[in-house]
């Protein structure tokens, strides 16, 4: 299976991949979120790995656009705790860092590590798994690295600082995506039982109206994990609601969304998957 990651081999998209699927896959990596779509709908790849929400800094809300705009299906979850390590080439110490380069999520989530050390540059890049591959490959003395450990071991980097987010339960929640729903279904390792959904919906301009909706689903004993509200482009101070909610029962999560069909202007079921826990 080809499966299209955002990074490069060593990234964390690229762990949660093999956590999903197995270790026998061919990966494409993208340097940008943006290249993964076109990847899904121009069949190039089976299927891609798109990280959605951080338990410290919170949802990344263009990547919940690009599923949206592209009319992608989510067939999985993966939620893995994220430890950032503090990598140069070998022999070096901390002393001799001038300057970090990182994903600027990676950094901003070590902000209190850097902050104690403010003779170190910080300097915002496109990936964490490239940025040690490059450090390795042109022998870059003077600069480090935060990435994985993964990262470490496949470019041949000394780990200088372990885990040096601020918050150490640090995890991040990433959505395994297709085509379409009418794309082929690809079994994980982690589960094939449907037991989460993942819900857009837009409500009439009435009074009470997403209060309606929310009550609906309590009724039916659905649990809401989530609700996350975007902007409606071509709409301005509109706005779709994205729900996730647990399955405990299919008939009643089916009748709750028979009710809400008739009480929104839209309603579209984005993917019904396996629910993975830490």
């Amino acid at each position: 299976m080809k499966i299209a990651i955002q990074g490069i081999k060593g990234s964390f998209h690229h762990i949660v991949a093999n956590k999903y699927f197995g270790e026998d896959i061919e990966l494409v990596e993208c340097m940008s979120f943006t290249d993964i779509p076109t990847l899904l709908n121009e069949d190039k790849v089976d299927s891609a790995v798109m990280a959605i929400e951080n338990s410290i800094a919170g949802a990344i809300l263009p990547n919940y656009s690009l599923i949206d705009e592209f009319d992608l299906s989510i067939e999985g979850e993966v939620y893995i705790n994220i430890h950032h390590h503090l990598m140069a080439l070998k022999g070096q110490k901390i002393s001799d860092i001038k300057e970090v380069w990182s994903h600027p999520m990676a950094l901003l989530q070590c902000r209190k590590f850097f902050r104690n050390r403010p003779e170190i540059k910080l300097i915002e890049d496109k990936d964490t798994a490239e940025v040690a591959k490059r450090i390795q490959d042109n022998k870059i003395k003077g600069v480090a690295a935060v990435a994985s450990k993964m990262a470490a071991e496949m470019y041949g980097l000394e780990i200088i600082e372990d885990d040096i987010q601020t918050i150490k339960n640090n995890s991040t929640r990433f959505f395994v995506l297709k085509k379409n729903n009418d794309s082929p279904y690809h079994p994980s390792k982690l589960g094939s039982i449907k037991d989460k959904a993942s819900v857009k919906f837009v409500t009439k301009h009435d009074a009470g109206s997403l209060a309606e909706i929310l009550d609906i689903f309590g009724k039916h004993d659905l649990n809401l994990t989530k609700i996350q509200s975007l902007p409606i482009i071509d709409k301005p101070w509109n706005y779709a609601f994205f729900i996730d909610l647990v399955i405990d029962d299919f008939v009643l999560y089916k009748n709750a969304l028979h009710l809400i069909s008739k009480k929104v202007t839209h309603l579209e079921v984005l993917g019904e998957y396996h629910q993975n826990r830490l």
